[in-house]
C-alpha cells in the first residue's frame, strides 16, 4: 500500500513538469543585414538559452514591408504563442497589429515606435526615446566645440521613420540655441554603412568648410569618418558622432569617431522576449517599456566593449 501512495504522489508531482507549456515566439525583424536588428537577435537568443520553455523563430524581412507581412501571416499559421516586430516601418504595425489580435495572439514591437495612434493594435513596446539620443549628440557636439563657430551635417536613416525623425529633431532642439553651429545640409543614407561614404563624400567635397557629422545611426557615422579619411581630412578636422555604440563602431571611437550614443540591444531584446513570454502566459504586460541611452566617449571604450561580452 505504501509502494502504491508513493508512486501517485512521485506521478502527481511530475504532471506539472511534463504538462509545462513550451512557448513559441514569432520574430520578424527589419533586416539583418544592418548591425543593429543582429544584436537585438543575439539577446533575445540569449534569454531564451536562460528560459528552456521559449523557442524562438526568426524571419528576416529585408526591408520589405510585404514580406514582413508575409512572415507574419505565416508565424499565425503555425500558431505561435506571442509575435515581435522589429518594423520595417511604422505604418505597418496596425497590419501586423490587426492579424496578430484576429488570431489572438499577443504582439510586441521592439526598437521602431509605432505611431502614437496605432499603439492601441500592440500589447507591449519596448525601446528607447530617440528625440534624447539626438538631443545628446547636440549636447556633445557643442561640449566639444566649445563655443567656436561650425558647420554641421546630418546624415539621416529611412526617412519617416520615427528614430530618423526625432533624432534629427532632437540634434536641432540643442544646435538651435547655439546659432554659431549651423547645419548646411541634411542627407538620406539609409542605416547603411556604403550609402553614407557615398553621401558624406559628396557632401564633403560640396561644402569645403564642414565641421561635424551628426548620424542617425553608428553604420552612417562609420561610413562617414571612412569617406573622410578617403579625401585626406585628419580626425582633428572633423567631429563625428554616432547612435548605437555597436561593436564596430566601439573599434573607431577615438580613432575617427568621436562619441556614439549607447543604445541598449541587450536590453531592448531580452525585454522585448520577456515582455512576449510574459503575455502569451497570460499576465498583464507594460504598453510601454523604455530604456535609457548613455553617452559612450572614448574613455568608456572598454567599459561598453565589455558589455557585448557579458
Amino acid at each position: 500500500m505504501l509502494r502504491k501512495i508513493l508512486i501517485f504522489v512521485v506521478g502527481f508531482l511530475f504532471i506539472p513538469y511534463l504538462s509545462a507549456k513550451s512557448i513559441t515566439i514569432g520574430i520578424t525583424m527589419y533586416s539583418l543585414s544592418d548591425k543593429y536588428p543582429t544584436y537585438l537577435q543575439d539577446a533575445m537568443k540569449k534569454f531564451a538559452e536562460e528560459h528552456t520553455d521559449i523557442k524562438l523563430r526568426f524571419a528576416d524581412a529585408n526591408g520589405d514591408p510585404t514580406k514582413m507581412l508575409n512572415d507574419t501571416e505565416n508565424f499565425i499559421d503555425a500558431k505561435v504563442d506571442a509575435i515581435i516586430a522589429m518594423p520595417t516601418d511604422p505604418k505597418i504595425v496596425k497590419a501586423i497589429g490587426l492579424k496578430a489580435k484576429k488570431a489572438k495572439i499577443p504582439f510586441v514591437v521592439v526598437t521602431v515606435k509605432p505611431n502614437e495612434e496605432d499603439m492601441k493594435y500592440l500589447t507591449s513596446y519596448v525601446g528607447s526615446e530617440e528625440i534624447i539620443s539626438g538631443e545628446m549628440q547636440g549636447e556633445f557636439t557643442v561640449n566639444a566645440l566649445n563655443g567656436k563657430a561650425a558647420n554641421a551635417i546630418i546624415l539621416l536613416g529611412p526617412l519617416g521613420l520615427d528614430a530618423q525623425i526625432k533624432r534629427t529633431e532632437g540634434n536641432k532642439n540643442i544646435l538651435s540655441k547655439h546659432p554659431e553651429i549651423k547645419i548646411i545640409a541634411e542627407q538620406e543614407a539609409k542605416w547603411d554603412r556604403a550609402k553614407a561614404i557615398e553621401v558624406a563624400e559628396n557632401l564633403l567635397l560640396a561644402h569645403k568648410n564642414i565641421n561635424v557629422v551628426l548620424a542617425n545611426n553608428d553604420e552612417m557615422a562609420i561610413g562617414a569618418l571612412l569617406a573622410a579619411k578617403k579625401l585626406g581630412l585628419k580626425d582633428d578636422d572633423l567631429i563625428i558622432v554616432g547612435i548605437d555604440a555597436t561593436p564596430d563602431a566601439l573599434e573607431y571611437l577615438g580613432n575617427g569617431l568621436d562619441a556614439t550614443i549607447y543604445q541598449s540591444a541587450s536590453g531592448q531584446g531580452r525585454i522585448s522576449v520577456e515582455m512576449a513570454y510574459k503575455a502569451a502566459m497570460g499576465e498583464t504586460v507594460p504598453l510601454y517599456n523604455w530604456i535609457p541611452f548613455e553617452l559612450v566617449t572614448p574613455d568608456k571604450k572598454e567599459q561598453y566593449i565589455n558589455k557585448y561580452k557579458e
